[in-house]
């Protein structure tokens, strides 16, 4: 699947390699160690790390490319493998005891469970209190709900750490993308996105194994936060409310997934079936592309936007920040994908300058 990205640059302009002759493994690397911060530690591990991931997903290694892979793991981590995270200990305790009060399950019964011993020789409640990281939190929660009985009953076998690693790139998507890793899995490939080398090869197919259109990087940056296309749908969103006079919040969802009743953007492209010449059917068949690059081929797409821009007298923006606000237990300011976006993109604008590109 992310070969095609092969044929595009970070910025989605088609440019084709075929001519190009390959990139030299040293000099890439060299490269990406002139171009990280300077207080880096082991900037060369660095470098062989993020080149093997390029390598093994055939992904170009250009200027533009390796400054976004740097820029998105400077704000994610500031490099570290596997960042602490303030209040984690705190954070745990809370979201045990969320899942405790929705299964309607004791207080005293969760203190008894978290008192049993754990692997380790500590009690989960002592491990709790001293942990750190996702890493450490992640592994906490693995034992826990394998050891105890209170832990099946609690998360049954979801963990509920669900990003991980230098880029903090979501465990779900790491699992999905697991056919073709290039390294040996020790243990599994959750445990491989908590390593470097595994954190930067999920990290870099998140942010660049799939092709866009879009002519700035920084539309990227948001689809690395809120989802592949994130940025593409919310403008087609925005294309739908235009036309249809429907606000819409342009959070990039353009159907509910796993359902067939149909969400907000549905039903509001359903009102203008008529001026589209198109059936509910066809509709939802069209709106379902809404996670590929094919969906800017669909008559959906294409007439939503040729309506839209009818009505407005102008072009209409192929991609827009997502207004979506961030939610995390991590999370303890107001921050948004825009927010994010933004700022990955001023760290990669001060990448490009160091390249002197």
């Amino acid at each position: 699947m992310v070969g095609i990205v092969s044929l595009l640059t970070l910025a989605g302009c088609g440019t084709r390699l075929g001519q190009e002759a390959p990139p030299n493994p040293a000099e890439v690397r060299a490269k990406i160690v002139r171009l990280m911060p300077a207080k880096t530690p082991d900037r060369q591990g660095w470098a062989t790390d993020i080149y093997a991931a390029f390598a093994a997903q055939d992904i170009p290694p250009t200027t533009e490319n390796l400054c976004a892979v740097l820029a998105v793991t400077e704000q994610e981590s500031t490099f570290q493998t596997d960042p602490s995270v303030p209040g984690l200990a705190k954070i745990a305790r809370q979201e045990i005891d969320r899942r405790a009060a929705k299964l309607h399950v004791p207080s005293f019964l969760v203190n008894a469970a978290l008192g049993i011993d754990s692997p380790s020789g500590k009690t989960y409640s002592q491990r709790l209190k001293t942990v750190r990281t996702e890493k450490e939190l992640s592994a906490i929660f693995d034992d826990f709900i394998g050891m105890a009985p209170m832990g099946q009953k609690l998360f049954g076998n979801f963990n509920p750490v669900q990003t991980g690693g230098p880029m903090q790139v979501s465990i779900a998507f790491a699992e999905s993308q697991a056919r073709g890793y290039p390294y040996p899995v020790k243990g599994s490939i959750r445990q491989e996105v908590f390593s470097r080398r595994g954190g930067m090869y999920f990290g870099i197919a998140h942010l660049l194994g799939y092709p866009v259109t879009y002519g700035r990087p920084l539309f990227r940056f948001a689809d690395f936060n809120a989802g592949w296309y994130a940025s593409r749908n919310a403008a087609f969103q925005a294309a739908v409310s235009r036309a249809s006079g429907i606000p819409l919040a342009l959070d990039g969802d353009l159907i509910i997934h796993g359902s067939r009743i149909p969400g907000s953007t549905e039903l509001a492209v359903r009102t203008l079936r008529k001026h589209l010449d198109l059936s509910d059917s066809a509709i939802r068949r069209d709106l379902e592309q809404g996670d590929q690059l094919a969906f800017e081929d669909t008559r959906l797409y294409k007439r939503v936007f040729a309506l839209a821009e009818k009505v407005e007298r102008k072009r209409l923006p192929r991609a827009v920040l997502p207004g979506i606000t961030l939610k995390s237990p991590k999370i303890t300011r107001n921050l948004t994908t825009a927010w994010f976006a933004n700022r990955v993109d001023e760290r990669h604008r001060r990448c490009m300058a160091r390249a002197g590109k």
